[in-house]
């Protein structure tokens, strides 16, 4: 895989550079909520830039379905971008269109555009090989090289990561390259108690990620709404809580599975419950009730784990020598529930361990909590991505990177 140093090297001055980055931002109308992601593709086009390279940068943005859509606009991005880079950035109001050909062609050496969501054309998400083919094809004629620094899209088959880089000369930016070596860490010769902690909603969003890292870890923490589907296996009431009875069996599997190999498998031992789901939008007091994790009321549903678990999932983490933590505790988007997201977190920095934060919602609870994110051992900028290389996959992006 070619590095972008490399690609430096061999000269980029008054080329035109088409980096892939991954400005997929929460925004709240055209507020941006979390920059992380612009802020780790940064550095790339700033290199570009002071190499003399014309860089046209590309994202995509939420789920607009093949059409434009104002919503899921790039623009917010792109003048968040310009002001970490304090410096202008063009934007482009369409992908390859009329607009985003004049763009690219007014940029002078050292200049940087933004071009508007690839995914406001249809042939950025095509499953027909032809279409993405096509789209590719017209993004492969705006630029001379290619820099492929989206982490968080490489497990994606989609034209602007995985058709254009057979287009063009291309190499892996500087966030790629991390991002992988981090990960390696966590595969290969893996530094031992290796503890993984795994949250979020829906455990069949885990399930792979399970299976394989039951083979690897020590030890494997539980919270977040998936949680409610391991203890209704273990025969608990769960009330209204999310759950995923279809799961059930599987999950009744990988609990066998782990107490043979003798991988530690926590779950809560008590929860935050209400019988109402919390307003997150005012952030109104929601007055939660603690229960045991096998006495959840039927009429309540658990919202985060409570200070029982808190205490244990810490001290499941103080002996730890690596640690990947991917999904929240509970609903930490209201104070009330932040608690649990926040003693993991916590824990984290508590312990001596190699770090990781695998993206996602994980990521932005750090930042969203006030956790300085220079203290934890790497933040991913890929949640689906850093999931799928755990469980083994080939990720499209990373295999059309290579020589």
């Amino acid at each position: 895989m070619k590095t972008i140093d490399e690609l430096i090297a061999d000269g980029v001055t008054g080329k035109r550079v088409f980096v892939r980055a991954d400005l997929n931002v929460p925004l709240d109308g055209t507020t941006i909520t979390d920059d992380g992601r612009i802020r780790a593709v940064a550095p790339t086009i700033a290199k570009l830039a002071a190499a003399g390279a014309r860089v046209i940068v590309a994202s995509h943005l939420g789920r607009p379905k093949g059409a434009p859509d104002p919503a899921f606009s790039l623009a917010p991005a792109a003048t968040r971008l310009g002001e970490i880079l304090d410096a202008e950035v063009a934007f482009a109001t369409d992908t390859v269109g009329e607009s985003a050909r004049a763009t690219v062609d007014a940029l002078t050496d050292g200049q940087v555009a933004v071009i508007e969501n690839l995914r406001f054309n249809a042939g950025e998400t095509s499953k027909d090989d032809a279409e993405r083919g096509a789209f590719a094809d017209e993004l492969a004629s705006l630029a001379d090289l290619y820099v492929g620094d989206g982490f968080g899209a490489v497990h994606r088959k989609h034209a602007s990561v995985f058709d254009l880089p057979a287009r063009l000369p291309h190499a892996a930016g500087d966030l790629i390259a991390t991002e992988v070596g981090v990960l390696k860490k966590l595969t290969e010769d893996v530094k031992r108690p290796y503890v993984v902690v795994l949250g979020g909603a829906k455990v069949s969003d885990k399930l792979g990620v399970i299976d394989h890292l039951l083979e690897k870890a020590d030890r494997i923490l539980v919270g977040g709404g998936m949680a409610y589907t391991f203890l209704k296996a273990q025969g608990h009431e769960v009330g209204i809580s999310l759950l995923q009875e279809d799961q059930i069996p599987t999950v009744l599997e990988y609990l066998d599975r782990a107490k043979k190999k003798g991988v530690e498998f926590v779950l809560p031992v008590d929860v935050l419950v209400s019988a109402e789901f919390p307003d997150l939008k005012g952030k109104t007091p929601a007055n939660p009730s603690t229960v045991a994790a096998d006495a959840i009321p039927a009429d309540q549903e658990g919202l985060d784990i409570g200070p029982k678990t808190r205490e244990l999932y810490a001290a499941k983490l103080a002996d730890a020598a690596t640690v990947f933590w991917n999904g929240p505790m509970g609903v930490f988007e209201h104070p009330d529930y932040a608690g649990g997201t926040a003693a993991v977190a916590q824990g984290l920095l508590d312990s001596s361990a190699f770090s990781v934060v695998g993206g996602g919602d994980s990521a932005a609870a750090v930042r969203i909590l006030g956790f300085d994110e220079n203290a934890f051992g790497h933040i991913s900028t890929g949640g689906g991505a850093s999931l799928e290389y755990l469980e083994g996959k080939t990720l499209p992006g990373l295999a059309a990177l290579e020589d």
